[in-house]
This record gives structure tokens, sequence and C-alpha cells, in this order.
């Protein structure tokens, strides 16, 4: 019963961090490109995680490094770029509904690679969700998607790639403490986001004074939305089913809207609203069993 109110505390407290995201790369994007965010991203993680966990190193099998390596890759390294690349063209309320496609591809890479039972209802609502994505990519008002549809797409691509790393961590790293599998994950990527960062010439502009604003919100993202959060959504794989732990996406929308409506002016149309509405449907049936 604890493990059950536990993992929903999880998700929630999950939802409301992430859905902050969006607009903290937002704010980030005033400073900096969005190569730069990425790789920044990722090294204030892995500078705290670092810190707080390098003693758990030495509790990963020389095996399971493989692992570790696919799960830093697929889950943080790789969708840290594609976000803020996406973020350069479409909204945070926008990108942050594409992302709650998260489940269904979770449960499509899990039945097509890693042996996942599947339900009629799932299929359902596998098939529901990319109806809603559609409408949400294709008949959005303005600039926000219409124009920039491949960038929406990209959002997809992420998504595919959290679906990948669930997965993986469910079925190859459940063994491990969630505060053990990031630390490894973060001190992968350290050195090859540095590597990338220097050759976006950031440090030419560092002393800017809106680079330097910048730093304090992608300090803030790395940190808490990165870090910290990879070590309670790992914890939350371990408590549930990857379908379960990957279903955080519908709270981030929500949360990410409201922001966005708050401080970044944004909107969404009928349309819009309509699709998120489908994605959200076909992700609860996705999620049934």
């Amino acid at each position: 019963m604890e493990n059950n109110s536990t993992k929903w505390y999880l998700l929630g407290f999950l939802g409301c961090v992430w859905g902050s995201s969006f607009i903290l790369m937002q704010l980030g994007l005033k400073g900096v490109n969005s190569v730069q965010l990425g790789s920044l991203r990722v090294i204030f993680a892995a500078l705290f995680l670092i810190i707080v966990g390098f003693k758990q190193i030495p509790q990963i099998p020389l095996y399971k490094w493989k692992y570790i390596a696919l799960t830093a890759l697929c889950g943080t390294f790789i969708p840290a770029f594609l976000f803020a690349f996406a973020l350069t063209k479409i909204d945070g309320s926008i990108s942050s509904i594409l992302n709650s496609l998260t489940p269904l591809n979770t449960l499509l890479v899990g039945l097509l690679f890693f042996g996942m039972n599947v339900q009629r209802s799932q299929v359902f609502g596998v098939i529901i969700g990319f109806i809603g994505c559609a409408l949400l990519v294709l008949f959005g008002d303005g600039e926000n998607t219409t124009e920039n549809y491949y960038y929406a797409l990209v959002i997809v691509i992420a998504s595919i790639f959290y679906g990948v790393n669930v997965n993986l961590i469910k079925k190859y790293l459940s063994d491990l403490k969630p505060l053990t599998i990031s630390t490894g994950n973060f001190l992968i990527m350290f050195f090859p986001a540095l590597i990338v960062l220097y050759f976006t010439g950031f440090f030419d502009i560092i002393q800017e004074t809106k680079v330097q604003a910048s730093l304090g919100y992608i300090a803030i993202l790395g940190i808490v939305g990165t870090g910290f959060s990879n070590i309670l959504f790992y914890k939350l794989i371990q408590l549930s089913s990857p379908v379960f732990a990957s279903s955080v996406t519908y709270i981030i929308p929500v949360v990410a809207f409201i922001l966005g409506f708050l401080f970044m002016n944004e909107t969404l149309s009928i349309i819009q609203l309509l699709g998120a509405l489908i994605v959200l449907i076909g992700v609860y049936f996705s999620s049934k069993k």
C-alpha cells in the first residue's frame, strides 16, 4: 500500500517539475542557442549528480555499463537537444502536449522490442493518440505548429527515445538504485556535453548579461528538472510499470499550459485543445490493462 501511494506522489511531483521545465527552457533560450542549452542542461545535472552520487559508481557491474550508456543517450542526452531545438520555433505548451505521446511510444517500443504484453484497449489508445497528435500539429493557430510541424515532429521523436529509455531501465537496470543509475548516466554524458558546448562558442559570450541571466534558469532546469528528477523517475519506474511511469506526461501539459498562459502569453486554438484532449484519451486507453 505504501508503494502504491508513493508512486502517485512521485507521479504528481514529477509532472509539476517537468511541466515547469518548458518555461525554463524558453527563458534559457533568450540568452543561448538550442545546442548550448542542451549542453548546459546536461552539464549542470551531471555536476550535481557526480557530487551527491559519486560513491555509487562502483556499485554498477561492468556488464551493465552498456545499458547505462544507452539510457543516458535515450533518456537525457538526445532529448535534451531535441527539445531545445524544437522550442526555438514552437510554444512550450504545444511541446508538452506532444510529449504526452511518451506513454504510447513506451507501449509500442515495449511491444515491438521488449516482449511487453498488450491489450486491445491499449492498441486502440495508440491509434486515438496519434489522431489527436495529427490534429494538434496540423491545425494550430498562427505560427505555433502549422508552419513549423517539422519542429513538432522533433518532440515526437524525443518521446520515442523516452519510450526506449523507460523499457531499458525496467528490463535491465531495475536491480540498481535510482541514484546509481542517474549518476552513471551523467558521468557518461558530462564530457561529451562539455566538448559540444566548447565548440558552440559559448565561452566567448559567457560575459554577456543576457547569457548570465539564462544560466540561472538553465541551472535550475539541469539540477532540479533533470538531475534530481531523474533519480525520482527511475524510482517510479521500479515501483510501477513502464507505461504508468511514462504517464507522468499526462500532468505535464496542464502545468506547462498554465505557466505558458500566465508568463509567456501563449494560447491554444480550439482545434488544438480538441487534439490535446484526444491525445490524452488515447494515452488513458493505452495505460489500461
